[in-house]
């Protein structure tokens, strides 16, 4: 199934766009140039490529809200347009919003292109999914616009003041959640105008600020993993994590106990389970090269020399951490990281390994993609 995502490099496009690649048996996807939008022949050229399009692209924030209101109706008569001139008929997907009732031009136009597509859909005998969609949070989005969760995040973990606005309360879905809806539509090919996607969590602002105040405190400063008692607290870690200055907060020195007998160093604390593991790894050689989409990490380096290197899945910036035993340290997998660690040194490199979840075979979280 070829698959094609308007706003491809946006906060819930690129999870898309990089969850797709997980099943490369089922999907193939098809590059968008934001370009397209421009040309019409670009745009041509990609909607014919595709049986399925979701269409992400929007413009959400902007000083004029006619502005808003007009890009958006835009990019969907276009999108019709182009479906027209090709005599294309894919399978298309939009994402709306639950603003969609509210008085603001941003849920009118939502509401108004949805309803634009839904009608070229009756017309042509097209399958036609309109998605209502709660507040999105999740890592990569970008702050100071795609959520309060973005921005809280970002701020808290940089050590600027956040400020509550308005304490509302939020009926909130992961990215990860959405994006498994998105992919249930896809496979059913199941008209429907108006799918609501229910959300999974309720919070107030004010609830989530001292969540992540709390993460800030147990793991950024005291490098500790909380605990989490629940998947929205879960989900919303692993965001926090993501928002951090990761190259400069890695690698983290552990503490030291030294006396006559030798050292005693404490590798983690851990408020929830999970499982702890070591390796030998001979000089030359190296580990891992894959990612998790869920899963909490440490590697802890307590003997021999280390390079670890993480790069973003969808980037080509890689980050590299040294590790000596001299001064034992440790670092963490954010999520949708690729990573590895090599033996760099002239003899065996001994290292620890905490991931919050026992190795499932048939769930393992893992998939491999060099760094």
């Amino acid at each position: 199934m070829k698959i094609g995502i308007t706003g491809q490099n946006g906060f819930v496009g690129s999870y898309l766009f990089n969850t797709l690649g997980l099943f490369p048996d089922q999907f193939e996807r098809i590059e968008f140039d934001r370009q397209s939008f421009l040309d019409a022949g670009l745009l041509d050229s990609f909607v014919k490529k595709c049986d399925v399009i979701v269409h992400l692209a929007a413009l959400n924030r902007h000083n004029d809200p006619e502005v808003i209101f007009s890009t958006n109706i835009n990019l969907v008569e276009k999108l019709i347009s182009s479906f027209e001139r090709t005599g294309s008929k894919p399978h298309v997907l939009i994402s709306s919003s639950t603003q969609e009732e509210k008085d603001n031009l941003y849920g009118k136009s939502k509401k108004a292109g949805r309803e634009l597509l839904a009608e070229w859909a009756k017309k042509n005998n097209a399958i036609f999914t309109g998605l209502i969609i709660p507040n999105v949070f999740g890592p990569f989005g970008h702050p100071f616009y795609n959520s309060v969760v973005a921005t809280f995040a970002h701020q808290v973990s940089r050590n600027e003041t956040p400020k509550i606005e308005v304490d509302g309360n939020l009926k909130l879905i992961y990215v990860g959640e959405l994006v498994e809806a998105i992919l249930e539509s896809i496979r059913l090919q199941k008209n429907d105008s108006f799918l609501e996607i229910r959300h999974t969590s309720e919070a107030k602002v004010s609830e989530i600020l001292q969540l992540l105040q709390k993460f800030k405190t147990h793991y950024q400063e005291q490098g500790e993993i909380p605990s989490l008692s629940s998947r929205f607290e879960h989900n919303l870690f692993n965001t926090f994590r993501c928002y951090m200055d990761i190259e400069n907060y890695f690698p983290r020195k552990f503490t030291q106990h030294k006396d006559q007998r030798g050292a005693f160093v404490e590798v983690i604390r851990l408020g929830i389970g999970g499982q702890v593991s070591y390796s030998t790894t001979v000089p030359g050689v190296t580990r891992g090269n894959h990612f998790h989409t869920r899963k909490i990490e440490r590697f802890a380096v307590i003997k021999g020399k280390a390079l670890i290197q993480l790069r973003k899945i969808g980037t080509d910036k890689v980050f590299e951490f040294f590790l000596d035993e001299a001064e034992p340290s440790y670092v963490d997998m954010p999520i949708w990281y690729t990573h590895n660690i090599k033996n760099i040194g002239e003899e065996e490199l001994l290292t620890i390994f905490w991931i919050n979840e026992h190795y499932d075979p048939k769930d393992p979280d893992t998939f491999f993609v060099t760094v």
